[in-house]
């Protein structure tokens, strides 16, 4: 058995849903299909999703009104509708009476809003794939208890799903099922959804619960790519990582799907393929819990508008409690932190600039006022260029490699750090010369290794 997951961009329009029914047909044990909510309108080019919790907070969230929004929506499934020839009656009248008529207030309204963009769309992509014939069945979050806690918009996945997932997800010969993804129920029976790019999560979660042989993640891209390809056009597709490489590259700017959707499938060794929709033929990305490292490199991943916050101090090293209380202050101003390069009497703390608007000000004062650093330097406008590859561990000359390129170049840095596992380090450099250094590292280390 097969988990697919399409994402919003391959259920977008009906050119888009036969495609998918084209990847369907290809491979019979393409069983268990997740779908999202269909992509971005065709007239303000916002995501469905945006418009639906646009609706929910009455036009606070887009810079539209929310009748625009709600036009939108309803826009957007009557096309699908006639497009793929499904009864309109049974999508438009029920969305359109759940979005005017909801008694619902603030978290839970914008939960169960939220919710209706993949539900609608699974309902209308069954609709479609049985009037071609297909033996499908619809399984929708509330009936087989996809259980989430009570964090109305960004509920977790409850032991008791797995169990749940088991007892309903019994097929018949030559039977699919369609789930919409990224919602769920609470203990209370009432609707939930998963952080943004949840529907991945749903994936995964059925993909370890019924041990599917794979979990195919469907999007735009060919793959997980070893450079951002907008910035070097020739970057190929990485044909296998593992969790880990595709963990430290995700967290630098490579966002392909949900890392949380990751998890258990790494637990039971599922390995996860990252394909696209617009070109099946390519095999995509397959993530895998262990690989032979054949190269030493895989990929560069560059996090941009960073900002590096050094506290200087002497005997910083030896004051128990100094970096935990750092970064207590730090979470009090609900600021996340990366990376902590450290020396004996000095601690770096790297941030996202944007995070510090507005705050940076009584952030010092606080630090000042409850640590009693000597010096607080900061460093803005850095860009974080993370090389990973599970070969490094084996070969830190690449290390060199990269710092001669670099130098060969007349490229400065401002931070290199090595991470733990010794499977990537971090070099920082200004934000202006960013895009060089990772040409520069590309061609170096990457353009000609094979």
């Amino acid at each position: 058995m097969k988990v697919c997951k399409f994402g919003g961009s391959s259920v977008k329009d009906s050119i888009q849903i036969k495609k998918v029914i084209e990847i369907l047909k290809d491979d019979k044990n393409r069983k268990v299909i997740v779908v999202s909510a269909p992509g971005r309108d065709e007239k303000y080019n916002e995501k469905i999703t945006d418009h639906l919790l646009n609706l929910s907070k009455k036009g606070k969230y887009l810079p539209i009104s929310s009748k625009e929004s709600f036009n939108a929506i309803i826009n957007k499934y009557t096309k699908l509708c006639e497009d793929l020839q499904i009864d309109k009656s049974k999508i438009i009248e029920p969305l359109k009476e759940q979005l005017t008529n909801c008694s619902l207030d603030k978290e839970k309204k914008e939960a169960f809003f939220l919710s209706r963009g993949e539900h609608y769309n699974a309902k209308l992509i069954y609709l479609y794939m049985k009037k071609l014939g297909f033996k499908i069945k619809l399984m929708l979050p509330e009936e087989f208890g996809f259980l989430l806690s009570s964090c109305y918009t960004n509920g977790k996945v409850q032991e008791k799903t797995y169990e749940n997932i088991k007892n309903h997800f019994i097929l018949e010969e030559e039977q699919r099922v369609i789930v919409p993804g990224f919602y769920g129920i609470t203990n209370e029976n009432e609707i939930a959804v998963m952080s943004r790019g949840g529907s991945d999560l749903t994936g995964g979660e059925l993909a370890y619960a019924l041990d599917a042989q794979i979990y195919e993640n469907w999007t735009d891209t060919n793959g997980v790519y070893e450079v951002d390809p907008r910035i070097i056009p020739q970057a190929e597709v990485i044909p296998r990582l593992t969790f880990k490489e595709l963990r430290l590259l995700s967290s630098k700017g490579f966002n392909v799907f949900h890392f949380n959707a990751m998890l258990n499938c790494k637990k039971s060794k599922i390995p996860i393929r990252v394909r696209n929709t617009n070109n099946p033929s390519n095999e995509g990305t397959l993530i895998l819990s262990e690989r032979v490292p054949v190269e030493k490199l895989v990929g560069i991943a560059k996090l941009d508008n960073m900002a590096s916050i050094h506290i200087q101090k002497d005997m910083l090293g030896e004051e128990v409690g100094f970096t935990a209380e750092l970064l207590k202050i730090f979470e009090e101003f609900n600021i996340n932190t990366h990376h902590y390069p450290t020396d004996k009497d000095d601690l770096a703390i790297l941030v996202e600039q944007d995070d510090l608007k507005g705050k940076i000000n009584n952030l010092r004062r606080e630090i000042d006022k409850r640590l009693k650093p000597g010096n607080i330097i900061i460093t803005y406008s850095l860009a974080i260029i993370t090389l990973v590859g599970i070969g490094l561990k084996e070969d830190s000359f690449t290390i060199v490699d990269a710092l001669y390129a670099l130098k060969q170049n007349n490229i400065s840095f401002e931070m290199f750090d090595m991470s733990p596992s010794k499977i990537s380090f971090h070099i920082g450099v200004s934000q202006n010369i960013a895009d060089i250094a990772l040409k520069t590292l590309y061609n170096n280390l990457l353009e000609n290794k094979g």
